[in-house]
């Protein structure tokens, strides 16, 4: 798991890290409100971790700014601030979870846990050699794409890059690496025309229950729709 952990006292920073590190979470740290949220952005972290008193740029404005920007990761406020006013309110704000300080640390790493299940679910209704999102399904042997049981149409450069963003799905691939992937050694092609061949995918998936999202500077994502 890769959590993100948005807390400006050092002393929690430390103890947080050290505890979930030795129970296999890798934890990146960021102490500023208006830093952390570019480094959401740019690390796409599993779950995060907020607090919301922060410098810089509050706790709850980070996860408006995110959440606005597309941003779906699971988010777990972790606040001095434990009245049932403040909890509506991060919740609100787009959180997954609440936990007040101060808290137990198997609490919160059970948590975290099942943030992270509530990531990427268990689908075991795809067939074997097959993978799914939304109503969205790839055949890896075949290397076809399926919107319930016809076969989505799509150009060889559309099938590229679709087939880039769904090995990551849920997470931001760059620009630079999907036109590697769609024009391969081609010198006569703009690094815009990346563009074009999402607008087409783009159209081709309107129907679908999942979305191609622009994260600007960051590249695109792919996620099945809420």
């Amino acid at each position: 798991m890769q959590l993100l952990l948005i807390e400006d006292d050092r002393s929690m920073q430390t103890a947080l890290q050290r505890a979930l590190s030795r129970h296999g979470i890798e934890v990146s740290i960021c102490a500023d409100g208006a830093a952390a949220l570019e480094m959401w952005l740019q690390r796409q972290p599993d779950v995060v971790v907020l607090d919301l008193s922060l410098p810089g740029l509050d706790g709850l404005h980070v996860l408006e700014r995110a959440r606005r920007a597309g941003l779906r990761t699971p988010v777990l406020i972790l606040t001095a601030r434990g009245t049932v006013g403040d909890r509506v309110i991060g919740l609100n704000s787009g959180a997954d979870d609440y936990l007040a300080k101060p808290f137990d640390l198997d609490e919160l790493e059970a948590r975290l846990r099942a943030l992270y299940r509530r990531l990427q679910p268990a689908d075991t209704s795809a067939p074997p050699g097959r993978q799914r999102l939304g109503d969205l399904e790839f055949d890896k042997e075949n290397g076809a794409f399926y919107l319930g049981d016809e076969v989505l149409d799509l150009t060889p450069r559309e099938l590229t890059l679709l087939q880039a963003l769904m090995s990551r799905p849920g997470h931001a691939v760059s620009k630079e690496r999907l036109f590697a992937l769609v024009f391969p050694g081609d010198d006569s092609v703009q690094l815009e025309a990346i563009e074009v061949v999402v607008y087409r995918l783009r159209k081709k998936l309107s129907q679908a229950q999942v979305s191609l999202m622009t994260l600007r500077g960051l590249g695109y994502l792919l996620k099945a729709a809420p």
